[in-house]
């Protein structure tokens, strides 16, 4: 049995519902919830029937699903259902055998266009694909990857590009750092970003009437749809972070020439793997002198410490002198 889209959105809605303790679902709330979520994203008359309802029951209880342990509870002559364990959910189980041959059947098309012009980064996602999900049918695990398993708010990840893609306006509660307890934003969502290990969204923050506000996806308490109106933006977002490394613009500052210096044993690495994508090198007697042009930045600062004592700053001076400062203050600690 394939599972288009369709079928994966009815599936999520019959899950949601088998987790949620806090509520009877009998056959015909199931059947309610999954036609609502069905006429929201494909328009009326994509509802199903009750026959249809109770074969993706059936699909989700078998081998060929997720097996799902799900319980038929008696209230008076009806019936609720709910998981036996509220802690299950599908999203939580490992690929069945549909999926698997889905995903088997997208990579052999991806696979063609793997030496193609504007696919380089197919090439590299096949083979990290083939190995996480187990396709070339091996125990051995060949590739290792930077990543974080307890990644905290990569659960909003999906959500927040679904609603990207469909122009939703959302209140996002939201705690960070500095903050003592989480607050309320209503957010405009427009793009999302990975840097360091860590995921980012962009968008209009309206109370602040600000078009390029910054959240870390790992500082965000909960996500809920609002009926606002959806307001686009028209920012190139490859541009906007041309001039930066990492995800903090400071939009008072200009681009600066940035010229480091690095030692004969670290050159080889900075030329194979540039800090920013304007760099230019150029060797000055046994050394690496490197120039950059980007807007100091926080991860700018970040990325030259990471170096340690095999960078110098040559130039602009009071960067120089800023993570000079930092050294100190870091070598001066107990």
């Amino acid at each position: 049995m394939s599972i288009n889209k369709n079928a994966l959105l009815r599936y999520r809605v019959l899950d949601r519902c088998f987790r949620n303790t806090g509520r009877k679902y009998f056959w015909e709330d199931l059947l309610s919830e999954i036609n609502k979520a069905l006429v929201e994203f494909n328009g009326p008359g994509s509802g199903i029937k009750r026959r249809q309802l109770f074969d993706d029951i059936k699909f989700m209880e078998s081998d060929q699903g997720w097996a799902i342990p799900l319980d038929r509870k008696k209230d008076g002559r009806k019936v609720y259902y709910r998981y036996l364990d509220p802690e299950f959910s599908i999203s939580n189980q490992p690929l069945n055998e549909s999926e698997i041959s889905q995903i088997e059947a997208a990579i052999s098309v991806l696979s063609r266009f793997a030496g193609a012009p504007q696919f380089e980064a197919v090439q590299e996602m096949l083979p990290v694909l083939k190995d996480r999900l187990g396709l070339d049918h091996t125990s051995k695990e060949v590739i290792g990857l930077e990543s974080n398993i307890d990644l905290k708010g990569i659960e909003y990840l999906s959500r927040l590009y679904d609603a990207i893609i469909k122009e939703e306006v959302l209140e996002i509660e939201y705690q960070d750092f500095k903050s003592d307890e989480p607050f309320k934003l209503t957010f405009h969502p427009y793009y999302l970003k990975q840097y360091n290990n860590r995921w980012f969204v962009f968008g209009l923050n309206q109370e602040r009437d600000l078009p390029t506000w910054n959240l870390a996806l790992d500082r965000i308490q909960s996500i809920e749809q609002t009926r606002g109106k959806y307001i686009p933006t028209d920012i190139d977002w490859n541009d906007y972070f041309y001039d930066i490394i990492g995800v903090t613009k400071h939009h008072d500052r200009e681009v600066e020439q940035v010229i480091l210096e690095f030692s004969e044993e670290m050159a080889p690495y900075v030329k194979t793997k540039p800090i920013h994508p304007s760099q230019k090198s150029v060797r000055v007697s046994d050394k690496l002198r490197v120039t950059i042009e980007v807007i100091p930045n926080y991860e700018l600062e970040s990325a030259i410490l990471s170096f340690g004592e095999k960078v110098k700053v040559i130039k602009p001076l009071y960067l120089k002198e800023k993570i000079n400062k930092r050294l100190e203050q870091a070598a001066s600690q107990d």
